[in-house]
């Protein structure tokens, strides 16, 4: 098939990007400033481009497929079909949020004393038509950044992006309102959505991607265990899957194998050890395909 044109974020999402295709078997280099980064996928040709530009990049064919966030698709009001969800931004594994802002000292507790007033954002479409929506008239401006250090000099509110607050709390910017939560997504062209070869692509590509995600925080347990002792392992395992249990070449013991959470591991492999496990390895987890 031809090349399927992929658009990624350039920028603050770029290096989480490229470290979530290294996990999901794709290598990607791309040198500083430079905007077509090497694949070793010789059917994905691959651009970088601000996250904000590629739903409109993918709505026009420019690009069959990339990844945005789902604040970047309201914005630009793109008609684009949405492939997948990927829960992954910049700084962990969490949504984002979109938030109105004011000073600490603001009198303004609700949107609704926003009437009349002037926001800024970079998110400026979607802000407008949700305000419309709201039926509060405010003066909606765009900001090219930096926005936090505009109120209440410039404007009197802001509708910015956090993920944890840190940034508004330390710039003296109190939340009255959460206007939208947003995760990464995986979009693609209508048109290329059609054609059975990039559709099979796309979805092969998300598989794995979807697979590196959910070995996040996973690793896997293998240990020995005397057969008769199977029953004490289960009170130890309570709320996992079943494990896969394998007969040994000696009859009176088996192996077993488990994946859980990493952070239960220090916890569970000393109670293993006590109810008569031997050979505990534990091992990482690149991919998790259900």
């Amino acid at each position: 098939m031809k090349k399927l044109k992929l658009g990624l974020p350039k920028g603050s999402l770029q290096e989480n990007t490229f470290e979530l295709f290294r996990k999901a078997g794709f290598k990607i280099r791309a040198e500083d400033r430079a905007y077509k980064p090497w694949c070793d996928d010789e059917e994905l040709d691959i651009t970088l481009v601000r996250a904000q530009e590629i739903p409109s990049y993918v709505e026009k064919g420019v690009f069959d497929c990339g990844i945005t966030g789902r604040d970047w698709i309201l914005e630009m009001n793109a008609n684009v079909h949405e492939v997948a969800e990927l829960l992954y931004a910049k700084s962990g594994f969490r949504p984002v949020r979109w938030v109105v802002a004011v000073p600490e000292d603001s009198p303004i507790r609700t949107i609704r004393q926003l009437r009349g007033k002037r926001i800024a954002t970079e998110l400026a479409g979607y802000v407008r038509r949700y305000f419309k929506s709201q039926r509060i008239p405010v003066d909606v401006e765009f900001s090219w950044g930096a926005t936090e250090v505009k109120v209440p000099e410039l404007v009197d509110a802001i509708v910015e992006l956090t993920e944890t607050g840190r940034s508004l709390r330390a710039n003296k910017l109190k939340i009255i309102h959460e206007l939208l939560v947003s995760t990464t997504r995986v979009i693609a062209n209508r048109d290329a959505w059609k054609d059975p070869c990039k559709r099979e692509k796309m979805d092969n590509i998300v598989l794995l991607l979807q697979g590196a995600l959910q070995a996040e925080g996973m690793v896997g347990l293998k240990m020995n265990i005397r057969a008769d002792a199977l029953s004490r392992i289960e009170h130890v395992l309570p709320a996992l899957k079943k494990p896969t249990i394998s007969h040994l070449s000696d009859p009176k013991w088996v192996a077993l194998e488990v994946i859980l959470e990493e952070k239960q591991v220090k916890r569970i492999i000393p109670s293993l050890k006590k109810a008569g496990a031997t050979g505990i390895i534990e091992y990482p987890l690149t991919k998790v395909v259900y």
